[in-house]
């Protein structure tokens, strides 16, 4: 989607690592990488929609403080890796990806995720 060439950008975390990072930067940023409809099943509390498929959503990105804290998961970490490592394209500093996606935090955190969007 974005190309994976060159130097990883982004730091891979389980839910566990995830789930701490976000407990305890109370600042970070919480970035949900997928679609309307998808978002409406599952999500983790306090995210933000940036749905890659999306045609403007660079747009979305580029108003965001680099400075900060991303914490970015998707369904299965796919598509939130792609966006991760192109935030550090961007020169996005702190960037995390959910390995395994929501279906990983799922597995771990059942009762710890929205409904309905």
């Amino acid at each position: 989607m974005f190309g994976f060439f060159g130097k990883k950008l982004y730091t891979d975390l389980t839910a566990e690592e995830f789930r701490k990072m976000l407990k305890e930067n109370k600042d970070a940023v919480l970035i949900d990488a997928r679609t309307d409809m998808e978002i409406a099943e599952v999500a983790i509390p306090g995210y933000t929609q940036i749905d890659v498929s999306h045609p403007h959503f660079q747009e979305k990105l580029q108003k965001l403080d680099k400075d900060k804290h991303y914490l970015v998961y998707c369904r299965s970490g796919a598509r939130s890796a792609s966006l991760a490592n192109f935030m550090g394209q961007l020169g996005f500093r702190h960037v995390y990806n959910l390995r395994g996606g929501i279906i990983s935090w799922l597995q771990k955190f059942p009762d710890e995720i929205v409904t309905g969007g």
